[in-house]
């Protein structure tokens, strides 16, 4: 089967632990670490609203499209809830992450 992340664009792994966010509860994100998000500030790219990075992410087995915000000297991953389904996890469980930093 092919692999369905694309080709191109910036690679990111890392472990973070899932949070959810106080101002809306059963919304869950991850951190990616202040370096790569320094990295991916610092990268030439189109502008997008809230100054979000284009993204596709993986988690175990569940690949899909979305885009991470810059807060507080990193980026946040938001986690769909059918991520977090298939993949059986939750707030607290520390999990990696693949990501493709897209260039547009």
């Amino acid at each position: 089967m092919p692999d369905p992340r694309p080709a191109g664009g910036m690679q990111v792994e890392f472990t973070a632990v899932i949070y959810e966010w106080s101002s809306r509860r059963n919304w869950f994100f991850v951190d990616v670490p202040p370096e790569p998000s320094a990295d991916i500030a610092d990268r030439p790219r189109m502008p997008r609203g809230f100054d979000s990075a284009r993204v596709t992410a993986t988690v175990g087995g569940t690949t899909w499209k979305t885009s991470i915000f810059p807060g507080g000297g990193t980026y946040a991953l938001p986690l769909k809830r059918a991520v977090l389904q298939a993949e059986q996890i939750g707030e607290g469980d520390e999990i990696e992450v693949a990501l493709i930093v897209h260039d547009d």
